[in-house]
């Protein structure tokens, strides 16, 4: 699967809550930074975070753009869905991934616009 497929692949999955399909993207040894939680690494430290952990009960990624390179990409978007206690959420994010030689995500490092300053 070609980079920028795999990452469109990707949302597709973890929309559809296949937890094991969307962790098999990662590289083995893969690290996932996001604000709020410590680095995930691992593929177990991803599985249980998508199982476990992750506020967001269910929703729908839309990409705006995808800017895939030989060693990375960048990702914008807005998500839009239901956190576990209710609430809606309607956000706008960017992801930045760097892959592995087989093309498989060894860096994940997740971004969400929000009024801060």
């Amino acid at each position: 699967m070609d980079r920028e497929k795999r990452i469109h692949h990707y949302y597709e999955l973890v929309d559809a809550g296949d937890v094991p399909g969307l962790v098999e993207l990662f590289a083995p040894e893969a690290v996932y930074r996001r604000p709020g939680y410590e680095p995930l690494v691992g593929r177990a430290a991803l599985e249980r975070f998508y199982r476990e952990d992750r506020v967001i009960k269910e929703g729908r990624h839309a990409l705006s753009a995808a800017l895939v390179q030989e060693d990375g990409a960048a990702v914008h978007g807005t998500f839009e869905g239901t956190l576990h206690n209710g609430r809606e959420v309607s956000l706008r994010f960017a992801d930045f991934f760097t892959f592995s030689a087989d093309g498989a995500f060894r860096t994940r490092d997740t971004f969400f616009f929000a009024p801060l300053v």
